[in-house]
């Protein structure tokens, strides 16, 4: 497959149909954070990167080859821990962007395939815009099915659809559940949650909170972070149980810092879930 990527982060989708086993021919990468770029480039370094997204009409591609096109817009302005400005809101209207490249690709391949995701806490009425954008509406799976960690999202594609008396819908069965808890993911020490908080970007590689427990503890009180206990004081997650909450080997993230890991899987795709999904790709 020629596929393009935006918002690529860390690089999920391409790490997805490699351990799905779909060959790939070209993977084109939109992306500018450095450390995202950096860690792609390590596990993939034949990966095409294109840049600024609001810059494409500038990309070099040759569009009508394309067979799938993946977004993870951002979700701030959609989330329930945002500001909740909404689909039109700065960051998140970015979605728009990822439509004009789908309609154009459209009229030169009308069978290009494509993923949206986003947050399950975003408004119906957001969603209903974004679902009357793409034709198709989503299907919402949490990640505590094949994780440890709570991660509810909604997945729009046209990989498998169904029609309705009204719709067509994006008809991806939920994933058997594996069973995992917080407890079997982390390397030393306990915790009391069964499944652990959903990662968030700004918060889950907060390690400096450990030299102010007072501070550490309201955030963990306050839900918006997880700790474990161990010898008589709590910790934030490591690198290794970041990389363990989205599925990913334990390794994966060796080359950047614990804070860099963290802002990378916290705001980036659960792998499992993205591997269910692509399984439903026709060969």
């Amino acid at each position: 497959m020629n596929v393009v990527s935006l918002f690529n982060g860390m690089n999920t989708g391409r790490q997805a149909l490699e351990n799905v086993g779909i060959k790939v021919n070209k993977y084109y990468s939109s992306e500018i954070k450095p450390y995202a770029i950096e860690l792609t480039q390590h596990h993939f370094p034949d990966t095409i990167q294109v840049g600024d997204v609001t810059k494409w009409k500038e990309w070099n591609i040759d569009w009508k080859s394309i067979d799938l096109i993946l977004s993870g817009s951002p979700c701030q302005d959609l989330s329930a821990a945002g500001k909740r400005a909404g689909i039109n809101g700065s960051k998140s209207s970015l979605f728009f962007v990822f439509i004009e490249i789908l309609e154009h690709i459209k009229t030169l391949n009308p069978n290009v395939l494509f993923l949206q995701e986003n947050v399950g806490s975003a408004s119906k009425l957001d969603v209903g815009i974004m679902s009357r954008a793409l034709g198709v509406y989503p299907v919402r799976i949490n990640s505590k099915l094949v994780t440890a960690q709570l991660r509810d999202r909604y997945y729009w594609s046209n990989i498998k659809t169904k029609e309705t008396m009204f719709d067509i819908v994006t008809d991806i069965p939920q994933p058997k559940d594996r069973g995992i808890m917080f407890k079997d993911i982390i390397t030393s020490g306990f915790v009391d949650k069964i499944k652990a908080l959903c990662m968030l970007q700004s918060i889950c590689s907060a390690e400096s909170l450990e030299k102010n427990q007072k501070s550490l503890l309201n955030r963990m009180k306050g839900r918006f972070i997880d700790g474990v206990f161990e010898n008589n004081k709590y910790r934030t997650l490591n690198k290794i149980e970041m990389c363990r909450l989205q599925g990913f080997p334990d390794d994966y993230c060796d080359i950047l810092t614990t804070a860099k890991a963290g802002s990378l899987l916290g705001d980036g795709w659960t792998l499992p879930i993205i591997e269910h999904i692509f399984n439903f790709i026709e060969r």
